[in-house]
């Protein structure tokens, strides 16, 4: 399902609609997320896939990006997310692959879906993309290296890490931060404590 054939054809419609920036950064969140499958037990090739079609709604204009999440979703999406492009645009991502490229694996979806604001829950491919949406090669911000090694020995550190980067950013950057994305780093603590992984705290 996650053929050669599928990805070139994903990333050659990418390379006609993003900019050189932004396809250069999908190539390399394909990278790292068959890397990071590949150290987790996971299906490589899904990885790679769900990394190219992660951020492929990402320069649609807003209103193009609210049709196609609600293709998918209705009006279930938080009004916060629906007003927020970079919130928005995995969730109109969905959409694409599904309609576009035919793919309806719900796991699949979800890892698209939830790759920037996260979930209270979230299976392995989930966690994938979120990481290397912040780990990949041309990533260069402060942190990224311990993000990187987090990444390399445990992927729950690592998504933990990337809810406390990114919650540490836009504090520095005097920006709102999405509540979900609060209530989503509680949750992987909490999820991390039930697996003896994280102390108390």
């Amino acid at each position: 399902m996650y053929s050669t054939t599928l990805k070139e054809e994903i990333k050659s419609d990418l390379k006609s609609i993003l900019s050189a920036h932004r396809y250069k950064h999908v190539l390399g969140v394909a990278k790292a997320a068959r890397q990071l499958a590949l150290r987790n037990d996971y299906d490589p090739d899904k990885a790679e896939t769900a990394g190219l079609l992660h951020d492929a709604a990402k320069q649609l204009p807003l209103e193009e990006m609210q049709e196609l999440a609600r293709q998918s979703f209705g009006d279930r999406l938080d009004d916060a997310i629906m007003t927020n492009g970079g919130l928005l645009h995995g969730y109109a991502a969905v959409t694409v692959a599904r309609t576009k490229y035919h793919l309806t694996d719900e796991e699949f979806l979800a890892a698209l879906a939830h790759h920037t604001t996260g979930a209270e829950v979230m299976g392995t491919l989930e966690k994938i993309i979120f990481v290397a949406d912040y780990i990949e090669e041309n990533r260069d911000f402060d942190g990224v290296e311990h993000l990187r090694e987090l990444a390399a020995a445990d992927l729950d550190q690592a998504v933990l890490a990337g809810y406390d980067s990114t919650i540490s950013h836009l504090l520095e950057q005097d920006k709102l931060i999405f509540a979900g994305t609060v209530i989503n780093r509680n949750a992987q603590i909490l999820a991390m404590q039930k697996k003896g992984r994280q102390k108390n705290g």
